[in-house]
């Protein structure tokens, strides 16, 4: 796939995704090995494929077990999922890291405008602590991009945070504080104050280190601690390199490059632009690796093709970054 059909991904249109994902359906099926097997398994003629709903979905768990790679290079870079000893964690690899910038700076842009309008704060201590995360390199490189002297990552101090917070706010400074759920409850409980100019992002997340709570609840804490309205969301995978974002209510709304498809509970084949169902993501942003991914979150897909998330399949591994469940 040339370099001019990657970047023009970037600017596919409604009209042209279509065309797009089918034209990037049929670049995989030639160039990776286990997407081919997997097309084929489920006998599909690739040549009789004109829609998206026909385009096969390669189940997420395979990047558990495989390399998902379209094409033959070394990586970049390999991302992989957080998790715990005893479970098998996925595994991204990323020929150019590149994509993934253009993907979520594209992104940003899209939901919240030029990064250099704001003071961007990460309160995302699980994901420091381990190598590979997809996460952290956007955080990092978007604290970057905003060139504010107090952009930065915070681990555990608390009372340090507090003080910039509560500093950005008497400046009146945009400020997005993006956070693991587990994180912004602790901070929430020790240091509630009011946010006027601060977005609060949570990316979910409990790790075991707080009992598991539905996403109202969290939500709830959370705004009653900052005195806010909403409570902004994030939602990505180790294996995606586009996001989607909610700017409150758990309703999320996707990049014009990704585009989110639900399939029945009953029969994972049958394919819905609408209702209740198991979420199907395409991002073609993944154009070297598999841009079809079936996840394992239940999730409802509405007309517009915003979409929620209502938990995660009962069959699934649970993830170090847990799903909160409505």
């Amino acid at each position: 796939m040339d370099e001019s059909f990657v970047n023009n991904i970037f600017s596919v249109t409604p009209r042209s995704f279509t065309e797009t994902a089918l034209a990037v359906f049929q670049f995989q099926y030639n160039n990776n090995a286990v997407y081919t097997q997997w097309v084929n398994a489920l006998r599909v003629e690739p040549k009789h494929v004109k829609a998206i709903e026909g385009i096969p979905f390669l189940p997420v768990s395979f990047f558990k077990t495989n390399d998902i790679v379209s094409g033959t290079f070394e990586p970049e870079v390999v991302f992989t999922s957080s998790g715990t000893s005893q479970t098998i964690n996925s595994r991204h690899l990323i020929k150019d890291t590149g994509i993934y910038r253009q993907s979520f700076i594209k992104g940003f842009n899209e939901f919240y405008g030029d990064s250099q309008e704001w003071c961007i704060i990460g309160l995302l201590p699980s994901y420091l602590e381990r190598e590979g995360s997809s996460l952290i390199v956007m955080v990092e490189e978007l604290i970057k991009l905003s060139r504010h002297q107090q952009s930065g990552f915070y681990l555990h101090d608390y009372e340090k945070l507090a003080a910039v917070l509560k500093e950005l706010e008497a400046q009146k400074q945009k400020t997005l504080l993006i956070g693991v759920t587990f994180a912004l409850l602790d901070f929430a409980e020790q240091f509630p104050m009011t946010l006027e100019n601060t977005i609060i992002m949570e990316t979910g997340g409990m790790k075991g280190r707080r009992k598991e709570m539905i996403r109202n609840e969290v939500h709830s804490i959370l705004t009653n601690a900052f005195s806010l309205q909403k409570i902004h969301s994030e939602y990505g995978m180790t294996e995606l390199l586009s996001q989607g974002y909610s700017f409150g209510d758990g309703i999320f709304n996707t990049v014009p490059w990704m585009k989110v498809l639900v399939r029945d509970e009953d029969d994972p084949l049958k394919i819905k632009r609408e209702g209740r169902g198991v979420i199907n993501v395409i991002d073609l942003a993944n154009i070297y690796s598999c841009s079809f991914i079936a996840t394992e979150d239940v999730g409802t897909l509405y007309k517009d093709g915003s979409f929620e998330v209502l938990g995660r399949m009962d069959t699934s591994d649970i993830r170090g970054c847990s799903l909160m469940v409505v």
